[in-house]
């Protein structure tokens, strides 16, 4: 059991009012411990943690390359096996390092089945650079790439399903989390990192700048992407399901209506064509995961 009173991501650093990364990052390390090594591509964390010549890490921390995470990390897992010591090899990137830069490493590195654990913070664009559609970008979602507009209703493709396709690499342990619920997260974490071979956690980490809402809500914003079936809370042991967090489900549009990057869907005029399309996401997740209570 690790000691989840120890603060081994320091506060002070340079992350937005309510960001939802940092408090990720912040449960990670609690679940994780202090007897780990972290691997970051670079990334909103990469810039808000370190920036030199300061740091937020207490925790030994490496930078990588915005594509090759993976392939560093596995380096180090090679070289701390082959000395005989047992610290705890973790990556933490954003959904743009994670599902289309570093994609290629990551299947690697899964591939060859490193004693590791890959996090993903999924804020769902790339918020350091521009708020640009990245593929965990959700349906209908403006942002800088896929802006909403006459001609438009924003992001037109699906979420891509990393967690699905790292079960099929032959992971052992594969989870979805979110900030909004932080002891789920610290155990999932905790899970992770004392199963051999390579595991992977996407954890929601809403952005209060790149999709638009109140710092203070972010904790808010969070539990409705779980109470309205759009992010499922789930567990993956051998590539089945085993674990689902069920929810009293609420629409859709109490989660799409507080936040700016969906907001053309209820202005000029609401258009319920569209928001029935994402209701519709909702309820195949509902379908597939058995999540209504």
């Amino acid at each position: 059991m690790v000691d989840k009173t120890l603060e081994l991501f320091e506060c002070g650093h340079r992350a937005c009012g309510g960001c939802g990364a940092a408090s990720v990052v912040r449960m990670i390390l609690k679940g994780a411990g202090d007897n780990t090594i972290v691997v970051s591509p670079t990334g909103c964390l990469e810039v808000f943690s370190t920036p030199y010549p300061e740091t937020a890490w207490k925790v030994p921390w490496i930078h990588s390359l915005f594509e090759n995470a993976s392939a560093v990390a596995s380096g180090v897992e090679a070289s701390l096996k082959r000395q005989g010591r047992k610290e705890k090899v973790v990556i933490i990137g954003g959904d743009g390092a994670t599902v289309d830069i570093g994609m290629l490493c990551l299947s690697g590195a899964f591939e060859r089945n490193h004693d590791i654990t890959y996090i993903c913070y999924d804020n769902e664009a790339y918020m350091n650079t521009g708020i640009q559609r990245s593929g965990a970008t959700p349906f209908d979602a403006s942002t800088t790439t896929s802006p909403a507009g006459s001609c438009s209703m924003g992001n037109k493709h699906q979420k891509k399903d990393i967690p699905a396709i790292l079960a099929a690499h032959g992971a052992p342990y594969v989870a979805t989390a979110t900030m909004a619920y932080p002891t789920d997260l610290m155990k999932k974490v905790e899970t992770a990192v004392n199963t051999p071979g390579a595991c992977y956690i996407q954890a929601h980490a809403p952005c209060c700048t790149g999709w638009g809402f109140e710092g203070s809500k972010t904790l808010e914003v969070g539990k409705l992407a779980v109470e309205t079936g759009l992010w499922v809370n789930y567990e993956m042991v051998d590539g089945s399901v085993k674990k689902v967090k069920k929810v009293k489900r609420k629409p859709v549009e109490e989660y799409l209506s507080v936040q700016k990057r969906f907001r053309h869907l209820f202005k000029p005029q609401r258009n319920d064509e569209e928001i029935a399309k994402v209701q519709a996401i909702a309820d195949r997740n509902a379908e597939k995961f058995g999540i209504d209570l």
